[in-house]
């Protein structure tokens, strides 16, 4: 059914419960994995990343990559960074660009209200994706 797969992390624990899943419907159709992962900057002269760690974010991302295709899924990163309009225009760039044909994402939990003043990146690729969008809850739901 499915022959590309995006799997969008954050480097957060939130968006790693994404990984089981996307990994699952790989392994079970045969499909690819690209990671996506967007890195924010803050606008304006000397402007990095919005988080310190983002270093070791991508680093985590990239050996996560080896590792699923150590597992026998094949596996690629696309990272790109962004000052403006958020991560999940890019993603859904990402997802193009790969003809994927699902994009599987974690979510932080926020509900209703929150999430829509939070402007959710999951709620924007549900919004703006040109394919099905997956959301992986969070495994505490206390």
């Amino acid at each position: 059914m499915f022959k590309t797969i995006v799997l969008a992390l954050d480097g957060s624990e939130e968006s790693r419960q994404a990984v089981p899943l996307a990994t699952a419907l790989a392994r079970q159709d045969g499909a690819r994995i690209v990671i996506a992962h967007v890195e924010e900057r803050v606008v304006g002269k000397g402007g990095g990343p919005i988080i310190a760690t983002e270093d070791e974010i991508q680093a985590a991302i990239r050996k996560e990559a080896d590792d699923l295709s150590g597992e026998g899924v094949e596996t690629s990163v696309e990272m790109r960074d962004v000052m403006l309009g958020g991560p999940a225009p890019a993603i859904v760039e990402i997802a193009d660009k790969a003809n994927a044909d699902l994009i599987v994402t974690g979510t932080r939990g926020h509900s209703g209200l929150t999430g829509v003043l939070l402007g959710s990146v999951t709620q924007r690729l549900l919004h703006l994706a040109h394919c099905p969008v997956l959301v992986a809850p969070p495994t505490d739901r206390s």
